[in-house]
């Protein structure tokens, strides 16, 4: 793991830190827009190292920013389990992985097993504030919604920028 690959890390991380911040809660629950710069991380880097430490930062600063009442373990429990996930689902879609709409389902279907593993998780270790239906509803597929039309934009976007500085990870983006 190179330094610059560490810098394109922390500032995906940085700017999900702020997006987390700044969303507004609905019925409880933040539409986790830190996903989509941990999915752009994965997309980026795809190496294990980084991933698991993307994963474990990303859990820690949503678990530390988050308005749901105990959230902060069923976060850092639900980024590792997603990061994994989605990157075995990067992995297995080789043909297919540098195509706008892949990207675009790979984050939806990440962020519904995200939303999943945290209600799930929440549910087990601190209770859920209302029915899990009416939660998953009203913060997990709004933020799917979000996080596919978020990735859908930047992912060209950092594929041009991939293009031009030569990020050395991201050979997966180069083709």
């Amino acid at each position: 793991m190179n330094t610059k690959n560490l810098v394109v890390l922390a500032l995906l991380a940085g700017i999900g830190v702020v997006l987390h911040t700044v969303m507004p809660a609905f019925l409880t629950i933040k539409p986790d827009m830190m996903l989509a710069m941990m999915f752009l991380g994965i997309i980026l880097i795809p190496e294990i190292k980084s991933v698991m430490l993307l994963a474990i930062v990303t859990g820690v600063l949503s678990g530390i920013t988050t308005s749901f009442p105990g959230g902060t373990i069923p976060n850092i429990i639900d980024k590792p389990v997603t990061a994994l996930i989605f990157f075995g689902l990067f992995l297995a879609l080789k043909k297919y992985r540098n195509s706008i709409i892949s990207v675009g389902v790979l984050t939806g279907v990440g962020t519904l097993v995200s939303g999943t593993v945290f209600l799930g998780s929440a549910y087990f270790l601190v209770g859920l504030p209302g029915p899990f239906a009416a939660i998953f509803a009203a913060g997990v597929l709004p933020a799917v919604v979000l996080n596919t039309v978020v990735m859908v934009i930047l992912y060209p976007v950092a594929q041009s920028i991939v293009k031009r500085t030569n990020l050395s990870s991201a050979s997966v983006i180069q083709k």
